[in-house]
């Protein structure tokens, strides 16, 4: 009886020492797999709210279901969770951007090859189905709208043909359809550098069409801190790629000779991200501020009436007054001389509220480093604050220093008053570009010439197909760094040069001429080296 009892008290015992055993061994494993069944749930939570991103085209503008949104709420606010659903939120305000400048219609008045928007092809499946019916019926209405200008009476169709020579003369390059296979056998990849958001290279597409690549910098600006703050690549560079999703959007919609060309787009995996973007745009030259101080006055003049005829554009385009909200001289290129922007995604449509009961006093106040200016509050907008915003950035980056230096004597009256009514902001952009207009046709045409008395102190002999070699002096501003090279109107002109130089005793008419019709003239220190050379004209000095 008592070996029974110690037998059953050795059981207990060891009864009990195995089950703490067992609780001890078990019990973390438990927590272990219950803790990662919460964040398997975390995870598949994080993924059905990034797939309702993924997926807006069904979604945009609408809430979250109820029960994702009762999960949301239900959930303890952790820093990770706040952190993940601040990154959502900034992907889906961006899209939503996107999509809201998709929607808007571009309405042009002529026909043609020209006028056809690019292909909408896939913008990362981003657009909803309700905007691609909407698509499909705006491209049905622009057909009819085609087929209907194609029946008009003959005036009607000659005013269409006038506008399409317009768009003709700025040379816009007619690439097809340039994508992924466009690229893919790409030669001579150069990098061309880099911002916050985009790296951009320069490319050769079959060996004859240089093209600029846009694509997100993985190392750049926005995705180093979006990792470092979020530490998910896949989202970052989802924000990231917005931008050029949204220039793409721009320079579909606003066609303009000022704008860069889009030639295409490509979606391909890399880096081990899905659907990476890579744009593919007509290429340019950056703008050297320096450089262009030392450039001739009329190629100054062009860039300056290039910019005023894009403000102009983008004051009055289809999709409203678009303001650049990143106004610097890196944001633009040149084009065979030509002006035109090439960053887009941080420009605006949005027009500053103001007037509401709530709204500051400032709400109309513009700041710029050197002077402040104060709208009126019109209907709830600050009235014209696009326009004036993008006309004083001209001003400030390119008008005071391009417009008035070294440019004919006749002209200065009246370069020196546009410059200092846009400084001012007493003009808006349409009195800029009507008085713009005017140097150009006074310039183009002689006119400013036709008050100069300057009698000329010389005889000069004119030899017929001839050039002089060597003799070269430098003047500034000059098309020739090594020379003296100028554009004038006419011979009387080139005279008039002639004799202001004190070293000059010769020049030649070339057979060579600017964007204004103007003549290139070399100017020399003398005639001991003549030789024939057909098409051009030398006048040699023969007295004082």
């Amino acid at each position: 009886m008592k070996r029974r009892k110690i037998m059953v008290a050795a059981g207990f015992c060891l009864s009990f020492f195995l089950g703490t055993l067992m609780n001890l061994l078990f019990i973390p494993g438990f927590e272990h797999h219950q803790n990662h069944g919460d964040r398997l749930r975390s995870y598949h939570h994080g993924r059905q709210h990034q797939r309702v991103a993924d997926n807006a085209q069904l979604h945009v503008g609408d809430p979250l279901t109820a029960a994702v949104a009762a999960e949301v709420n239900s959930r303890p606010a952790t820093s990770d969770w706040k952190r993940q659903r601040e990154l959502q939120m900034q992907i889906r305000e961006r899209l939503e951007e996107v999509l809201r400048y998709r929607q808007r219609q571009a309405h042009w008045p002529a026909t043609g090859d020209a006028f056809r928007p690019l292909e909408r092809r896939r913008l990362m499946d981003l657009e909803p189905a309700s905007y691609r019916e909407l698509n499909k019926a705006k491209d049905r209405r622009d057909n009819r709208h085609i087929n209907a200008q194609s029946r008009q009476s003959p005036a009607g169709s000659n005013s269409a043909k006038a506008q399409n020579v317009f768009w003709m003369n700025s040379v816009r390059v007619d690439t097809g359809q340039l994508g992924c296979h466009s690229i893919a056998n790409v030669t001579n990849i150069q990098y061309l550098g880099s911002g916050y958001t985009k790296a951009v290279y320069k490319a050769t597409i079959n060996s004859s069409l240089s093209v600029a690549l846009k694509s997100v910098d993985f190392g750049g600006h926005d995705m180093d801190n979006c990792i470092k703050k979020y530490g998910s690549a896949d989202d970052c560079y989802r924000l990231a790629s917005f931008k050029i999703v949204k220039e793409m959007t721009l320079m579909e919609q606003l066609q303009h000779p000022n704008i860069l060309q889009l030639y295409g787009y490509c979606y391909q995996d890399s880096n081990d991200i899905r659907d990476t973007v890579t744009a593919i745009t007509e290429l340019g030259n950056p703008l050297e501020m320096i450089q262009l101080l030392q450039t001739p006055w009329e190629e100054r003049f062009r860039i300056c009436l290039s910019l005023v005829r894009l403000l102009h554009f983008l004051a009055h385009s289809p999709l409203g007054p678009v303001t650049l909200l990143d106004f610097r001289p890196r944001q633009f290129v040149l084009v065979g001389g030509e002006l035109k922007v090439t960053d887009l995604d941080d420009a605006s449509v949005e027009e500053t509220p103001c007037g509401s009961p709530h709204a500051a006093p400032a709400d109309c106040l513009m700041e710029f480093p050197a002077r402040n200016f104060t709208l009126p509050c019109i209907r709830g907008r600050c009235q014209g604050i696009n326009e004036k915003r993008n006309l004083y950035n001209a001003y400030r980056f390119f008008f005071t220093y391009l417009l008035p230096h070294s440019a004919p004597p006749a002209l200065r009256p009246l370069l020196d008053k546009i410059v200092n009514s846009t400084g001012e902001l007493a003009w808006g952009i349409d009195e800029t570009q009507v008085h713009l207009e005017k140097v150009l046709h006074l310039y183009k045409n002689g006119l400013y010439l036709q008050n100069t008395s300057q009698t000329h102190t010389s005889e000069y002999k004119r030899l017929v197909d001839t050039s002089i070699s060597g003799d070269n002096y430098r003047c500034w501003p000059s098309y020739q760094h090594d020379g003296c090279t100028l554009s004038v109107f006419s011979v009387r002109e080139a005279i008039g040069v002639c004799e202001s130089h004190a070293q000059c005793q010769a020049f030649i008419l070339t057979n060579q001429t600017t964007w204004t019709g103007h003549q290139l003239v070399q100017f020399k220190t003398g005639s001991s080296h003549l030789s024939p050379s057909k098409g051009r004209l030398a006048y040699v000095r023969t007295g004082r």
